[in-house]
């Protein structure tokens, strides 16, 4: 039987299909590139309440530039924060206090959450004198560093205020009090626990001292003197010209130097803890 001829001028039926399906990925590309909405929160501790302020949001590329830096892509500084992103892969990191956290982030059309759960705790911290003898704020500072050897530890925050609360991650933190400028420095190894404010006082051997030459016991004291305080081994430790200089000294033996024109006038100086020592440099001992 004779084969049917084929009608030539039919339309494939085929024809339009690779129109239509390359206007179908332009559009899933063109949707797949429009920002999608992603609402971000976080909690202090599991079941907790979400935190209003005080967080910082920040999302970066998922993989680094040439330069090994990751790109920044937003930041929001707010509670729950709500932002739009192109879908694809993320980093996220937010921020509370000294707290902080990195995780994943996916976002895929249609309506994105992501909830995070920071396990942080916080700090205080004050520091006394060996015998419960209280020392002025102002003359504490507090320096807060990563749990380990002295070569591995990481600084997390630096002078940081006597009473202040500073928010961390849960987890064990060394803790280095300055009492003063000098060598009043105590050390201690501290714990926070998620979603409790842990207090702590350290106690430093040291005293503050006041220093005056006279001429007599108890006597005025003489201005425009050179000041030095030396340690046992030599080392200078302090130097202030004036009548009444004041510092403070950790607990052992020092060399007391007071200069006055072309004399100089010196006693030996033995530090205990205790409050505010006023010393007197006589003019009658070389």
């Amino acid at each position: 039987m004779p084969r049917p001829r084929p009608d030539r001028s039919a339309t494939p039926q085929d024809a339009g299909t690779p129109a239509a399906s390359t206007a179908a990925t332009e559009a899933i590309s063109a949707f797949a590139d429009i920002p999608q909405p992603v609402t971000l929160s976080a909690v202090i501790t599991e079941g907790g309440a979400p935190i209003q302020d005080g967080l910082i949001w920040r999302v970066f590329e998922s993989e680094p530039t040439p330069e090994g830096e990751m790109a920044l892509v937003t930041k929001a500084e707010t509670g729950p924060a709500n932002i739009e992103l192109r879908p694809g892969e993320y980093v996220l990191h937010v921020s509370y206090g000294r707290a902080q956290l990195s995780e994943p982030l996916s976002v895929v059309p249609g309506q994105n959450r992501k909830d995070v759960i920071l396990d942080a705790g916080a700090l205080r911290l004050n520091s006394e004198v060996t015998g419960e003898v209280p020392i002025s704020p102002a003359m504490l500072s507090f320096d807060i560093f990563t749990e380990g050897s002295e070569a591995n530890r990481s600084l997390i925050a630096e002078n940081v205020s006597a009473n202040e609360i500073v928010t961390l991650n849960a987890g064990t933190y060394h803790i280095v009090s300055h009492f003063g400028s000098i060598n009043a420095v105590v050390r201690a190894d501290l714990r926070v626990e998620a979603g409790q404010l842990t207090d702590a006082t350290l106690y430093h051997h040291a005293s503050e001292v006041a220093l005056k030459l006279v001429s007599e016991e108890g006597g005025e004291a003489i201005a425009d003197v050179e000041w030095t305080i030396k340690t046992a081994d030599g080392t200078t430790v302090f130097t202030e010209r004036s009548a009444f200089p004041s510092t403070v000294l950790a607990e052992g033996e020092y060399l007391v130097l007071a200069k006055m024109g072309d004399q100089v006038y010196n006693r030996d100086l033995e530090v205990k803890p205790g409050p505010l020592r006023q010393v007197e440099v006589l003019t009658a001992a070389f």
